[in-house]
């Protein structure tokens, strides 16, 4: 009888223990998904644009503090610069009183707020800190779960390979063969990398386009040192023409790649409706910027002329052979773009062979690449959750304004996130599905966070702009490709 007291004692009593386990899972198992399907909103036949997106706040509360973290994440990149600023000026009156060089934790804490690649990423926690007290413990995990991570880890994968110096000697030469039919001067390898380099974007995704075409600004132009006026109007070039010199193909560029398999496009299609005009665009906006900074580039060419060979010896030269397979895995890498351990089984390989030819190559810098991943990342975290009214907005507009209303919209978020929520609306013709993914691309040089491969460009040539890229600055030089690109896909057949 004892025993089988002690017995019903210890059911009993793992039974309590289990209790609140089990409450929770069950707590987690009735709470709504979040965020909410679009589907899930019921109700609103009839509703115009305010009770809308009234009527999601109010069936959903989390909407309004994601968009809300979202807006200060966003001003938090516009004042980057100013934290970078301040920090810069904070150490050198630390060092001037000191009489040497000091570390200071406030030092630190100013230059971390002034990384743009970790803005995003440090506002998703607030927001998960909200989520667990409204939803419970394990509602970040449930919500992550479902947040698809592969974009940002394809850039860091891609980026890697496509800054080794190999690689590198292959683009020289290609970009090389082009310039020399200017004679190799600074405006002639302006023009080639800001030309061709972005539609290579179409063939080796955009994220590789990006940073091969940004190292090559920095070798070939940058180190010239350039006007500050000229190295941002650069800049908002690259960033417009690799915008849109993915559109040759439906694989390479991620507002395409989101739409193409569900709106039926192949790479006759986006050759026909928008590669041919792209190509045009960018080498019209080329033309039109290097038109008005012809003075500063004569300049440049006598700084080229009368430069002092660097004192340092000569780097080896790269075998043909390992450049070659290079080539390869970042090949087998854009083959496995969306399958992760495609890509990330290739990159393990890739490093092994990096360290057998480590006499041939640069050391491997993984910062960058890891800060732009998390930069995209935290992007994706906090821009999927704009659905609520992102999706409402585009689904009012007509094809000319949805035009710009994507333009606008991609400045503030990832053009591949505004082309994705257009195709959960339903009901879009041919005319309205080619103003949304064209807008998305024209407008993705706007801002650093407008297009994937922006913040790779950006810390490559972080060094040219020491007190931070300006947000005002990088829009008034993306300016004018922009409306050269809009006026191509609005007016052109």
């Amino acid at each position: 009888m004892r025993r089988a007291g002690h017995t019903t004692l210890a059911t009993l009593a793992a039974a309590m223990a289990c209790a609140p386990a089990a409450a929770r899972a069950a707590a987690d198992a009735a709470a709504p998904p979040f965020p909410l399907p679009l589907e899930s909103y019921l109700g609103e036949k009839g509703f115009g644009l305010w009770d809308t997106l009234v009527h999601r706040v109010a069936v959903e509360p989390l909407n309004l503090v994601a968009t809300a973290v979202f807006a200060l994440a966003i001003l938090h990149t516009f004042l980057a610069p100013a934290f970078l600023r301040a920090s810069h000026r904070l150490a050198h009156r630390l060092n001037r009183r000191a009489g040497e060089e000091v570390h200071s934790v406030r030092v630190e804490l100013l230059h971390f707020l002034g990384e743009v690649e970790v803005v995003f990423g440090l506002w998703a926690v607030p927001f998960l800190l909200v989520l667990v007290a409204a939803r419970g413990a394990r509602a970040p995990e449930q919500f992550l779960s479902h947040v698809n991570f592969t974009e940002a880890l394809f850039v860091v994968v891609v980026m890697a390979i496509a800054a080794t110096r190999p690689v590198l000697v292959v683009a020289e030469r290609l970009l090389g063969l082009a310039a020399s039919l200017g004679r190799g001067t600074p405006l002639a390898w302006w023009a080639a990398t800001l030309s061709l380099g972005p539609l290579l974007g179409s063939f080796i995704t955009e994220p590789a386009a990006m940073i091969i075409c940004a190292l090559m600004l920095d070798r070939r132009l940058f180190t010239l040192v350039p006007s500050q006026r000229f190295r941002y109007a650069t800049l908002g070039l690259l960033f417009v023409n690799v915008s849109v010199g993915g559109t040759l193909t439906h694989f390479a560029a991620p507002p395409v790649l989101m739409v193409a398999a569900k709106y039926g496009w192949g790479t006759a299609h986006m050759l026909a409706h928008f590669g041919w005009k792209a190509a045009l665009g960018i080498a019209l906006s080329t033309a039109l910027v290097a038109l008005l900074f012809r003075r500063e580039f004569a300049t440049l060419g006598r700084v080229a002329a009368s430069a002092v060979p660097s004192g340092e010896p000569a780097e080896a030269p790269v075998p043909a052979w390992i450049g070659g397979v290079h080539l390869v895995f970042l090949a087998l890498t854009v083959y496995g773009a969306h399958a992760p351990p495609v890509f990330l089984g290739a990159f393990l390989f890739f490093l092994a062979f990096h360290q057998a030819t480590v006499p041939h190559q640069r050391p491997l810098d993984l910062r960058p690449p890891i800060l732009v991943g998390f930069f995209l990342a935290g992007l994706v975290v906090l821009g999927t959750l704009q659905q609520w009214w992102i999706a409402p907005v585009l689904s009012r507009l007509e094809p000319g304004p949805l035009f710009w209303g994507a333009a606008v919209l991609t400045a503030f978020n990832d053009n591949a996130a505004i082309t994705y929520l257009a195709s959960l609306v339903p009901g879009f013709g041919d005319a309205a599905k080619y103003a949304v993914v064209a807008g998305a691309v024209t407008g993705g040089g706007l801002t650093v966070i407008a297009n994937a491969p922006n913040p790779a460009g950006q810390a490559t040539l972080a060094r040219h702009f020491p007190e931070g890229v300006a947000p005002g600055r990088l829009l008034v030089g993306a300016l004018l490709p922009t409306a050269v690109m809009a006026a191509c896909f609005l007016l052109l057949p």
